[in-house]
């Protein structure tokens, strides 16, 4: 895999197939952006899990803080390492430990260690590094292009809503990358929906 960059189906077929996502070094902290990105992975349904041994016991969102990986006491389908790049390696040994295994580690922005990647990669996990899921969330579903920021998601089509407003489908069109199965079982299911109504 290239971690310089990555195709939108590739970032879109993690997001929309992972749901318990342990962020490890989560933070309460209101103005920190683990807090901001953990929040908003939450209201889009992930199963966001906060993992910092310097919160354990406490609670965030209303979801309590672990110490480690290993005291998470349900399966994990992603890492999510918001810590300095040193630690992703001993993240990820430690994610290697966990059974069954999590399919996917991602490393936060600004967060890049390639020994980590090749490990984890090696044991059959998907690895992405200095990127944002929740950036690549807004980005991919064009949440963000509301702000006026270029997502490289094009449609003429109105977006699915998921759950109200701002909560939008990532079944959608990239301008690089092309549709996708999801997008194409979307329109399918979209198109039924149509004809079963007029």
């Amino acid at each position: 895999m290239n971690h310089d960059s990555y195709p939108d189906t590739y970032i879109r077929g993690i997001l929309n197939t992972v749901k318990p996502i342990a962020m490890v070094g989560a933070s309460e902290k209101q103005n920190r952006p683990s807090y901001f990105a953990f929040k908003y992975l939450l209201q889009r349904g992930y199963n966001m899990i906060p993992v910092n041994p310097g919160h354990a016991g406490q609670s965030m969102l209303g979801r309590p803080f672990y110490e480690r990986l290993a005291d998470v006491p349900e399966p994990i389908d992603m890492v999510d390492i918001f810590r300095a790049s040193r630690y992703a390696l001993a993240i990820v040994e430690e994610a290697l430990a966990l059974h069954p295994r999590p399919q996917v580690i991602w490393m936060q922005l600004g967060v890049r260690n390639d020994e980590a990647a090749a490990l984890a990669e090696a044991n059959g996990m998907k690895v992405v590094m200095n990127r944002c899921p929740k950036i690549e969330y807004g980005r991919l579903s064009s949440e963000i292009g509301w702000m006026g920021v270029n997502t490289r998601t094009i449609s003429s089509k109105k977006a699915l809503a998921t759950g109200g407003i701002q909560r939008l489908s990532l079944n959608r069109t990239s301008a690089p990358g092309g549709a996708t199965e999801a997008a194409a079982a979307a329109e399918r299911t979209q198109l039924k929906a149509q004809g079963a109504s007029s």
